[in-house]
């Protein structure tokens, strides 16, 4: 069977599982809706943008009072199924928006943790080794400890915050146009405890604003908005595409640089590109769900486990199967007794599981 066919074999099943999950998910809470109710709010809430307009918003530069243009995507909505008022609104309005949220950043997580395994050639690997978690958090703490003194609101600045860490990582890690990759790895962990330091110190000064901004550190999905599923989702979809198109690069890195190189890949060029993009998609993913851990690591060990180690299979595969294991591990967060960050369940899931594999001897070195 060839590549083409085993991706598209993977991924359409891991797609309707994914489906099938979404529509488990969304019926679940504290009041259930049937699952034929589910499918047809959720096909009503389906749109199809059918142009851009233009929408004038207020803006203050000291004294003056400005109207500014931004673009407005207008939307269509193909389906109008007959669905109880009531049931629409929990649906559409309220859990579908988190659970695409959820699936949106677990398909990001699990992507850049496949990346980053493979480009340090290490199953330990995922999207925070290089920093990006960490920066994002102190961008997301600063906002909420020191409001007056930060311009952005917090996902701007947990993003801001992530991708500068990244970068600094990288510019650390570079000497004469090279980032050796044993470098780079310990200048991750080096700026990561810097920034929790930092971060611990901000804690301690965050007085009343202590509890928010230990619930963003654990992870969660409880504010979900179409909002954020609107910003998340582009950049999602914009960036995997980019990874993708370097999977079969990839693959050649893991025979070693000069080997890539001999084969006509640019080794330096690559490397950033695979960085850049890792570290956008989980500063994207970070920035609307806070730190979720093991995502980035348990989902694309277990997919290379099953499907192998080429990326071009293991890319969409890891993301579909990280989309699906986040949806579940929220539909658990929320349906508990007591709602608990998803992160909490994530850590419970995903440390017993990797000591599993431990045990077995499953984690070996790529």
């Amino acid at each position: 069977m060839g590549v083409a066919t085993r991706t598209a074999v993977w991924s359409g099943g891991l797609f309707g599982l994914l489906c099938a999950t979404i529509l488990a998910s969304a019926a679940h809470g504290p009041v259930s809706v049937d699952i034929p109710v589910v499918a047809r709010a959720t096909l009503n809430a389906v749109a199809v943008p059918v142009g851009i307009g233009i929408e004038m918003a207020g803006a203050s530069v000291g004294s003056l009072s400005l109207s500014v243009p931004i673009p407005d995507v207008q939307y269509a909505h193909p389906f109008s199924f007959a669905v109880p008022e009531t049931d629409e609104t929990i649906v559409r309005d309220i859990r579908l928006p988190r659970i695409l949220l959820g699936a949106i950043v677990g398909f990001a997580l699990a992507s850049a943790g496949a990346i980053m395994q493979g480009f340090f050639r290490n199953p330990m690997a995922d999207p925070s080794i290089i920093g990006v978690s960490s920066g994002a958090a102190l961008g997301a703490v600063a906002t909420i400890a020191f409001p007056l003194a930060i311009p952005f609101g917090l996902q701007t600045a947990a993003f801001v915050g992530a991708l500068l860490a990244a970068f600094g990582v990288y510019l650390v890690a570079t000497e004469d146009g090279r980032t050796p990759v044993a470098t780079l790895l310990l200048a991750g962990i080096a700026i990561q405890t810097f920034l929790g330091a930092v971060i611990s110190y901000m804690l301690l000064q965050s007085g009343e604003s202590l509890e928010e901004a230990v619930l963003w550190l654990m992870g969660h999905l409880q504010y979900s908005t179409w909002g954020r599923v609107e910003a998340t989702l582009p950049v999602t979809v914009l960036i995997f595409a980019v990874l993708l198109v370097y999977a079969r690069d990839l693959n050649v890195l893991l025979l070693g640089e000069e080997d890539a190189h001999a084969l006509g890949i640019e080794v330096e060029r690559t490397k950033r590109l695979l960085l850049a993009g890792s570290s956008v998609i989980t500063a994207a993913a970070v920035a609307v769900a806070g730190v979720i851990g093991f995502v980035g690591l348990i989902v694309p060990h277990m997919m290379r486990l099953v499907v192998g180690p080429d990326h071009r299979i293991l890319l969409p595969t890891s993301a579909l199967a990280g989309a699906t294991f986040l949806v579940l591990a929220d539909t658990v967060a929320r349906t508990g007794p007591a709602e608990v960050p998803v992160g909490i369940v994530t850590a419970a899931v995903g440390a017993p599981f990797f000591l599993f594999l431990l045990r077995r001897r499953e984690v070996h070195a790529l």
